[in-house]
């Protein structure tokens, strides 16, 4: 089982996928709400305890997390920084393997093209993975990061 994990510093978003075969299925998925009124610090701690309650229950094999991006604004890419230093120290807790993943591969492993829309992305991991209605949009990037892991792990055994 591989756990997909969208840092940010006040939503992050996780799911978890298996496979079955040539079957993807999604067990679990949702919303760690770290808030926007609390000081950054205090996010940071609701974002790694979430992890670790997350992690404690479904016991995933690896954990998938969206890399670090070029960003506009300095500012914000530091602080989703944090949320994914969170990420990593939650799975270093338990010693679970990290292996991450840039946004457009993502997007191109799932959608087929690098600079495809959230919207178009969120329909097709509802499909890949049989879902009758689709999480909030931060479970369906962690979604989808955990298909690209487990895509390119078929790839490399090959």
């Amino acid at each position: 089982m591989v756990l997909g994990v969208d840092p940010g510093s006040i939503r992050t978003g996780w799911g978890l996928v298996t496979r079955a075969g040539t079957r993807l299925s999604s067990p679990a998925a949702g919303v760690i709400e770290a808030g926007r009124d609390g000081e950054l610090p205090a996010r940071l701690h609701a974002i790694y305890c979430g992890l670790l309650e997350v992690i404690d229950e479904h016991q995933p094999q690896v954990i998938a997390v969206e890399d670090i991006f070029f960003a506009r604004s300095v500012p914000a890419a530091l602080k989703l920084g944090h949320a994914r230093g969170a990420a990593l120290l939650a799975a270093a807790e338990y010693g679970i393997e990290v292996c991450a993943y840039p946004p457009a591969l993502v997007k191109k492993a799932v959608a087929g093209r690098g600079r495809a829309q959230k919207r178009q992305v969120a329909r097709i991991i509802g499909a890949i993975l049989g879902l009758k209605e689709l999480p909030p949009s931060d479970a369906t990037d962690a979604l989808a990061i955990a298909i690209t892991h487990l895509s390119a792990a078929r790839f490399d055994r090959r």
